[in-house]
């Protein structure tokens, strides 16, 4: 039984990706949405990324301070493992868990509302191909500019970091630099990329899924977010192993 639910919740899945992934009856409409859902979605996330990415980056330094004890290690140790947890698993995987919450709550709720009011119903009547009018512009402005979102998490994530070093002054900082430059891998940064983008991807579409198939009134919109947020997080975890292996 949970088997066929789980097959025919994938079959309307992929029948609304189709709908979505269909060319957009008006281009410049898309475009001004577009734009829009970036500055929803995107530009507003910049704040939270860029101050959980600080913080983060100063714990990382002071328990990997903390770890490494008395150890016999070059201390430019601390500035390479703190660059090698933010680049490849923090700043793609862990922070699109955490968007997953911002983001896919807020596609799922924003058309779940239009589901129950009607609106959707109505862009059906007039002809409008309703799944591409509103789920492609959020889908597409996500994949856009998840990259720059990953970058900013790097960076900052990295001024945090630099910040513990240079006020505790372990390790020293001119060690951290060296660790920070100490065999870098430009891949590494691409493989971060691309992990967000499918993240990104899996935000935006099963959001919208979840938000467009809504039924009844305010109670189901509020299931359904919370719905996104866990089937996302669940998927997100699980394709990371998968990507993990493809892309390393």
């Amino acid at each position: 039984m949970l088997i066929s639910g789980a097959i025919r919740t994938l079959g309307r899945y992929m029948l609304l990706m189709r709908r979505v992934f269909t060319k957009p009856d008006n281009w410049r409409m898309f475009g001004r949405q577009f734009i829009l859902e970036a500055q929803k979605l995107v530009i507003d996330s910049i704040g939270i990324v860029c101050l959980i990415s600080v913080f983060i980056g100063a714990v990382c330094v002071l328990q990997i301070v903390l770890n490494m004890g008395d150890a016999i290690l070059p201390r430019y140790i601390i500035g390479y493992t703190t660059r090698e947890i933010l680049m490849l698993e923090f700043s793609s995987a862990v922070m699109c868990l955490i968007l997953a919450g911002k983001i896919g709550s807020n596609i799922s709720s924003e058309i779940g509302t239009m589901r129950i009011t009607e609106q959707i119903d109505a862009m059906e009547i007039m002809g409008v191909n309703s799944a591409n009018f509103i789920i492609l512009p959020k889908m597409a402005a996500l994949i856009v500019f998840m990259p720059i979102l990953v970058i900013l998490s790097i960076g900052t994530g990295l001024i945090g970091a630099w910040a513990v070093a240079w006020l505790t002054g372990e390790p020293p900082t001119q060690d951290f630099i060296d660790g920070l430059q100490t065999f870098f891998e430009p891949g590494h940064v691409y493989y971060s990329l691309k992990k967000g983008c499918f993240f990104a991807f899996l935000i935006a579409s099963i959001a919208g899924y979840c938000g467009y198939n809504v039924k009844g009134g305010a109670l189901e919109v509020g299931k359904a977010s919370t719905q996104a947020v866990v089937t996302t997080s669940v998927l997100i975890l699980m394709s990371d192993i998968i990507l993990t292996q493809l892309l390393l």
